[in-house]
């Protein structure tokens, strides 16, 4: 059970990789998440490089500045060490030049603040020089550039940032950490509201802690600006991609089958018969396919109508032949005073209407027939099992004696299974062992045989009926499966056969995918023939999708 169903999972596996509709839209739809996730990928890597340099760098140029300042700004006094306030303000003064004229705050170095160990400031870079945000003004009547929007909406929202972010510490707990003799980093807004990556390490002046030095850079966030729009490329390519994925849906698969449905309705609203779809199947993937199998399947049964409509014609005819034979031989009974002539033209009459009954269950069991085989749900058989048991069927009753022997050569045959319709095969074979029987002479033998065979197609049953009968006309070995088909040889009764027997065996062996053909007996390797015998073969492997 586990290997039927890993084995149909394969299958399934293999037709979608064989599917050039489902190739075009795995290759799109990846090739859009490819650009999606490379640009995060990039982004993601590129922020925590950013993160992890800026605290890093912030760090060694705080030790730099804690070890200048405890040697030029603090004292060590007559009972504790305490802080020169205006040396540390020189020194910060001197250590961090003035911004750069049209620059912007902290483009030229981090603020540093340092705060005495009650939490107050004692120095602020800031203040020092007293830095503000400064930029030209627009010019008069000129819009503001949309990457100028964003800018400038990223620098003072907070829900515009490219990834929901939280402070992870607060000033004063860095402050009041580096007290303890602990060097503190972490992200944090400043009074601006802007992102910043704070470095805070202690003072010490003879193991006591004389007060705290913060350094803050608000480069992270100008510079995921810069990340933003170096996203930009990639989710264009997304939005191209998808939107290439959705065009060729579209012109691949919506278009196609809005012409599928226009056709269909316009059959059925116009009463046509065949279905014409060449820009539809001539393509290369499942969608040509389904329009060539929409082709196939009305044209299959604009043939059925036809054949239809034939056999209708031909059945009027056929039946118009007898009628035409009552009424002629009844009109001329009436006029007839000789009994003997009455009585033989009553005999035609009653030969006319055993024709016709016999025409009529023909037709209704061809109609029949027919309608099982298109319904039918089929099945493994053991054809060589039916046959056997068919002919055991003719077997006359005890102490009497049939006026022609039916045989099966050979005993019951095994193994000989083939895929189809139990009942409209049976009839095929009844059909032919009635034939050969009717045309087999008083005391004549009819043989049936069923063995194996094997061509280039593959194995097959095949099953033999034989007669000792005057044979086929050459020129008639294919004519004998046509509807109505009733000549006969010489010395054979007429209206024995309504002629539909072989046609409906023809169309039962081809709805197995089977053949059914014709030949003559001959004996000695002379011009004359001993009987003939019909030869159907029915495949052995069934169909992909069932009986057709």
């Amino acid at each position: 059970m586990a290997s039927a169903t890993d084995t149909t999972r394969a299958e399934g596996l293999r037709a979608v990789a064989r599917s050039r509709i489902a190739r075009i839209i795995f290759f799109w739809n990846f090739a859009g998440l490819a650009f999606l996730v490379i640009g995060v990928l990039l982004l993601a890597e590129t922020r925590a490089g950013l993160t992890t340099a800026q605290v890093q760098n912030l760090r060694t140029q705080g030790e730099l500045i804690t070890n200048l300042l405890i040697e030029t700004g603090t004292v060590e006094g007559d009972t504790e060490p305490y802080v020169n306030e205006l040396a540390v303000r020189a020194v910060i003064r001197r250590l961090l030049p003035p911004i750069a004229e049209g620059g912007r705050p902290g483009a030229s170095g981090p603020r540093v603040r340092m705060f005495a160990p009650d939490g107050r400031t004692i120095a602020d870079s800031d203040v020092i020089y007293d830095r503000r945000e400064e930029g030209p003004l627009p010019e008069v009547g000129a819009r503001e550039s949309i990457g100028d929007s964003i800018g400038r909406a990223a620098r003072s929202a907070e829900y515009f940032r490219l990834t929901p972010w939280r402070p992870t510490i607060a000033l004063e707990d860095e402050i009041r950490r580096a007290m303890r003799g602990e060097i503190v980093s972490g992200e944090r807004l400043n009074e601006k509201g802007e992102r910043v990556v704070s470095v805070t390490l202690p003072v010490r002046r003879v193991q006591a802690v004389v007060g705290a030095v913060t350094l803050e850079s608000a480069d992270v966030e100008r510079i995921l600006v810069a990340e933003r729009a170096n996203m930009t490329p990639f989710i264009f390519g997304a939005a191209v991609a998808v939107f290439l994925s959705s065009l060729l849906l579209a012109l691949f698969i919506a278009r196609p089958l809005r012409t599928l449905a226009a056709a269909a309705d316009s059959l059925r609203l116009t009463g046509a018969t065949r279905l014409r779809l060449p820009d539809v199947s001539r393509r290369k993937d499942e969608i040509g396919a389904l329009g060539a199998s929409l082709e196939a399947m009305t044209g299959a049964l604009a043939d059925r109508i036809d054949a239809n409509e034939r056999f209708a014609a031909d059945v009027s005819h056929e039946i118009k032949n007898p009628l035409a034979s009552i009424r002629s031989a009844v009109e001329s009974a009436r006029a007839v005073q000789d009994e003997a002539q009455r009585a033989r033209l009553l005999g035609i009459v009653a030969q006319d209407v055993l024709r016709l009954d016999r025409l009529i269950t023909d037709i209704a069991r061809a109609s029949r027939i027919e309608a099982e085989t298109a319904r039918g749900d089929p099945s493994q058989i053991d054809l060589g099992s039916l046959l056997y048991d068919i002919v055991r069927a003719y077997a006359p009753a005890p102490g009497e004696t049939a006026p022609v022997n039916i045989v099966f050569r050979g005993g019951r045959p095994e193994g000989l299974k083939v895929f189809g319709q139990e009942g409209p095969l049976g009839q095929v074979f009844r059909n032919l062992i009635d034939n050969a029987r009717s045309f087999s002479p008083q005391g004549g033998q009819v043989t049936v045989s069923a063995e194996l065979g094997r061509d280039k197609q593959g194995a097959f049953v095949r099953a033999v009926v034989a007669d000792e009968g005057p044979g086929i006309p050459p020129e008639n070995l294919e004519t004998v499966f046509e509807r109505f088909y009733t000549q006969r040889p010489k010395g054979t009764a007429f209206g024995g056969n309504s002629g539909l027997g072989l046609s409906i065996a023809r169309q039962i062996v081809a709805a197995h995918r089977g053949r059914i053909y014709a030949e003559n007996i001959v004996v000695g390797g002379g011009p004359g023939s001993s009987g003939a015998r019909l030869v159907v073969e029915i495949p052995l492997d069934p169909p992909s999708a069932g009986v057709r």
